[in-house]
C-alpha cells in the first residue's frame, strides 16, 4: 500500500525527514509530493526543492519524489493513491489540517488522511522558521537534513 506525503518542502527539514521515516515504515511505498505552489512565494524553486528532497531521502528504500501543480485530491486519483500522509506538531496544526482532511474528504470520499507526528525535538522546526532564520543568515544546520547543506549554501542560506 502506498501512500502521499505532500507539501511544499521549502525547504524540507528534519521535521519532515522524521514524518518520512516514520510513513516508510507504515507504507510499502512513500510518494512525497512536492506542490508547485506559487501563492506561498517560495524562497526555492520548484527544482531545488525537489533536489533538496532526493538528496534527504535518498536512504530510504521505499521513498519516491513526485511534483505536481493541481488539486491534490486529483494528483492523487491520478496516482491511484487514497492515502495521504500530514505532520502534526501543535493544536494550531491540527485545526489547520483537519479543515483540509475534510475538504479534501469532501472532493473524493474514499481519500483519508493519517496525521503522524514528529519526534519532540522536532516539534517546532517548520520550513518559515528555517527561511526566516536563513533571511537573516543564521545557522539553520540543525534544523534541516545534512544532505542539503551544499544546496542552501548555494542559495546563500547559511
Amino acid at each position: 500500500m502506498a501512500c502521499l506525503y505532500p507539501g511544499t518542502f521549502d525547504p524540507i527539514t528534519n521535521g519532515h525527514l522524521d514524518v518520512i521515516l516514520r510513513a516508510s515504515k507504515i507504507f510499502d511505498e512513500v510518494v512525497v509530493a512536492i506542490a508547485r505552489n506559487d501563492s506561498k512565494n517560495p524562497m526555492f524553486d520548484l527544482d531545488h526543492r525537489k533536489k533538496m528532497v532526493q538528496l534527504a531521502t535518498s536512504h530510504i528504500k521505499n521513498v519516491k519524489i513526485a511534483t505536481f501543480d493541481n488539486l491534490l485530491v486529483d494528483f492523487a486519483k491520478d496516482l491511484n493513491i487514497n492515502i495521504i500522509i500530514r505532520g502534526l506538531r501543535a493544536v494550531s496544526d491540527f485545526e489547520y489540517e483537519l479543515q483540509i482532511g475534510y475538504a479534501n474528504h469532501m472532493l473524493w470520499e474514499d481519500f483519508e488522511t493519517i496525521y503522524l507526528m514528529p519526534n519532540l525535538k522536532n516539534s517546532f522546526i517548520s520550513s518559515s522558521i528555517v527561511r526566516s532564520i536563513c533571511a537573516h543568515n543564521g545557522d539553520v544546520s540543525k534544523l534541516v537534513p545534512q544532505e542539503i547543506i551544499p544546496l542552501l549554501k548555494e542559495k546563500n542560506c547559511i
